[in-house]
C-alpha cells in the first residue's frame, strides 16, 4: 500500500495530510479557504489519489502560510508514499480544458525538485483568495514532493477556469507518473540507479 501521513506545525499553521495514491479519489479536506478545499478536491478526484487535509493557520492574517504550508504538507505525503520510487512511470503529462481555457502540466518525479510556473491570472483575486498564491501552493508542493514541475496555461479568460485547469492538470499528470510499470516493478527509473541530485 503506498499510503502516508504527515503533520506539519508551526507557528502559523497546524496541517495534517494523509494520501493513498493508489485510492480511488475519495477526498476529506479542511483548510478553512473555501477555495483552496475547492481545488485539492479536484486534484484528488482526478488524480483518482485517496486525500485528507485537516488545516488549522492564521486565516486572521492572510491565506498565504495556509496555502503554502498546504502544499509542502501534501507534497511530503505523496513523496513520503512513492518510497524509493522503484517502479513507477516518473514522468507524466497532461492538457487540460476547461471550456475556454486550456492549461499543460508534465511533472517529473525525479527526486529534484523545481517549478516552471507560466500562468497569468488577470484578477489579483477569485473570491477572498489571492490569485499570487497558487505559484506558491504549486511550489511548495513541487519542493516537498521532489517533483519537477512545469505548469503552463496556454490561454483563457476565466480566471477560476485557469486555476482550476492547472490542479486538473497535476492531478492527471500525477496519476501517470505515478502508476507502476510492471516490466520494471523492481527497479527505480533512471540509469543512475536512484533518482535526485546528482551521482
Amino acid at each position: 500500500m503506498r499510503t502516508a501521513s504527515v503533520e506539519r506545525n508551526t507557528k502559523e499553521t497546524r496541517i495534517a495530510a494523509t494520501v493513498d495514491i493508489d485510492g480511488r479519489g475519495v477526498y476529506d479536506v479542511s483548510t478553512g479557504i473555501g477555495f483552496l478545499d475547492h481545488m485539492l478536491e479536484q486534484l484528488s478526484r482526478h488524480s483518482l489519489m485517496d486525500l485528507t487535509v485537516k488545516a488549522e493557520g492564521d486565516l486572521h492574517i492572510d491565506f498565504h502560510h495556509t496555502t503554502e504550508d498546504s502544499g509542502y504538507t501534501v507534497g511530503e505525503a505523496v513523496s513520503k508514499a512513492l518510497g524509493d520510487r522503484k517502479g513507477i512511470q516518473r514522468y507524466g503529462h497532461a492538457y487540460i480544458p476547461m471550456d475556454e481555457a486550456l492549461t499543460r502540466v508534465a511533472i517529473d518525479l525525479s527526486n529534484r525538485p523545481a517549478l516552471v510556473w507560466k500562468v497569468n491570472f488577470t484578477r489579483p483575486k477569485l473570491g477572498d483568495f489571492d490569485t499570487e498564491l497558487f505559484k506558491e501552493w504549486f511550489a511548495a508542493f513541487a519542493q516537498s514532493a521532489g517533483a519537477t514541475l512545469h505548469v503552463e496555461n496556454l490561454y483563457g479568460e476565466n480566471n477560476h477556469h485557469i486555476a482550476e485547469t492547472c490542479f486538473k492538470g497535476l492531478a492527471r499528470a500525477l496519476k501517470v507518473a505515478t502508476a507502476v510499470d510492471e516490466r520494471q516493478s523492481d527497479a527505480v527509473p533512471s540509469t543512475k540507479g536512484v533518482l535526485g541530485g546528482s551521482m
